[in-house]
């Protein structure tokens, strides 16, 4: 492919992987990831990024249409009623659980623009990502995991592999495949992985090598640290098969997560919550964005979201999305002129329930929830949340408490007031539901009770 041509693009997903789950962000001397740290160090890293939900089918939806999720309504996996019925005070928004065909996929955009397009793993926005935009689909349909890391895998859209292939390693395989084929024409490669979400699962002989480490505490940590090497080792096999087959140069690859980690597999220290929390922890993810010989390696602690891919990609293979509404921003002139991004603010709204994994270890503001019916904002360092329930305000100044531990809300009312005008406008602008209707079945005297024994049977566990 000529070097003046559009980019091939190749959009690596990590399914549950946390902002310090990998080698360059770890401060534990855990995770083992030598290729992701080699291509780091020659790309943008950008400190300040962002999924566009804390959990997965809500922030892919971001990510495929560029639109936040009150546009599109995913807000979540199937029902938004979470966790026990009479300890929600809020009758929750009704959840849309997949993506609707009347929205243009960043891979419908890319197909209308001479792009052949390829998914490589999970989807989870419908039942064949080949009716929203993608030539070819491997192992994608409406499933956020498989049954087993190890085949037989009993998927839709995958032929089972030997007795004992290892999914991640499969999917590698197919995608190097589709590559070495259709690389004479302009591609784009989604590569969606299930790994490392749940089931955690991985080769015994890389397992081993953990169960050993000071800092493992135990043989799941172990599991989960073998997956994220494994992980690596197939991100090292994408790199150097585009570089055997002189692809590198023009191809721009990003590298990122779908969502923070669980907290309770992976913690996720130095931020707060993980996954399904709006915390920091459960959506600040990896960001790696690399094209040699046009975007310069550096740091980057501009905030982005997922939802900046879209028109991101659309600016750099020259497509008219001008009649689109795409809520992201266009980073093409802060990756290759470093232009700074126009000052704006990120928002998250999230007006349903999503259940605890653990109620110590999440680290979240109710032992009961990951997260309550909200909204979230970031401006600047300002963090804002906003509960529905009790029309409360959390605010954190992310420079000075990264951690979220100090709520400085009780202190800076007239800073709470302005950052919540600009929510509110916010959300009147996209009309995203505000869910306000009491839950008839709400039991404050059992929500304390359930809340006790769960606090007591998890103290019971360590």
């Amino acid at each position: 492919m000529a070097q003046n041509q559009a980019p091939n693009v190749v959009l690596i997903v990590v399914d549950d992987l946390g902002w310090v789950d990998v080698g360059y962000n770890d401060h534990t001397g855990v995770f083992h990831t030598p290729n992701i740290d080699a291509l780091a160090a020659k790309s943008a890293v950008f400190t300040n990024a962002y999924a566009g939900a804390a959990n997965c089918a809500p922030s892919r939806a971001v990510l495929m249409s560029g639109q936040y999720s009150p546009r599109h309504g995913v807000y979540t996996v199937n029902s938004s009623e979470r966790g026990n019925e009479k300890t929600r005070k809020i009758i929750p928004e009704p959840n849309t659980p997949l993506l609707d065909d009347s929205i243009v996929t960043m891979a419908e955009m890319f197909k209308s623009n001479g792009y052949t397009t390829g998914t490589f793993g999970k989807w989870h926005l419908g039942e064949d990502p080949k009716t929203q935009g993608f030539d070819h689909n491997v192992a994608g349909y409406t499933a956020g995991h498989p049954n087993s890391y190890f085949s037989p895998y009993n998927m839709p859209h995958l032929t089972d592999g030997p007795d004992g292939e290892y999914l991640p390693n499969r999917i590698t395989s197919e995608l190097i495949s589709w590559i070495t084929q259709v690389k004479e024409q302009a591609f784009f490669a989604y590569v969606p992985y299930y790994t490392v979400h749940t089931p955690i699962q991985a080769i015994e002989s890389v397992k081993e090598k953990y169960l050993s480490h000071p800092r493992i505490r135990d043989s799941r940590h172990a599991t989960y640290a073998a997956m994220v090497e494994l992980m690596d080792i197939n991100i090292g096999r994408i790199v150097r098969s585009l570089e055997q087959q002189n692809l590198m140069d023009n191809t721009l690859l990003v590298f990122t997560s779908d969502n923070g980690g669980i907290r309770a597999i992976a913690h996720q220290d130095p931020l707060r919550g993980g996954k399904g929390s709006y915390y920091e922890g459960g959506v600040r993810v990896p960001l790696v964005i690399s094209w040699p010989k046009k975007i310069k390696a550096k740091i980057d602690a501009t905030p982005v979201v997922n939802a900046d891919f879209y028109p991101t990609f659309a600016k750099l293979i020259g497509a008219d999305v001008s009649n689109q509404i795409l809520d992201g921003a266009d980073l093409s002139a802060l990756l290759l002129e470093e232009k700074p991004l126009a000052t704006r603010n990120l928002y998250w709204h999230f007006p349903i329930y999503l259940q605890a994994y653990s109620p110590i270890a999440d680290q979240n503001r109710d032992p009961l929830f990951r997260t309550r019916p909200g909204s979230s904002m970031r401006q600047g360092n300002w963090k804002l949340h906003h509960y529905f329930e009790d029309n409360s305000y959390e605010l954190y100044n992310l420079e000075s408490d990264l951690g979220e531990h100090v709520n400085l809300a009780p202190y800076l009312p007239n800073k709470v007031k302005a950052l919540a005008a600009e929510m509110q406008s916010w959300r009147e602008s996209i009309n995203a539901p505000v869910p306000t209707q009491a839950n008839p079945k709400y039991d404050a005297e059992f929500t304390a009770k359930y809340t006790e024994q769960r606090l007591l049977k998890t103290k019971g566990k360590k």
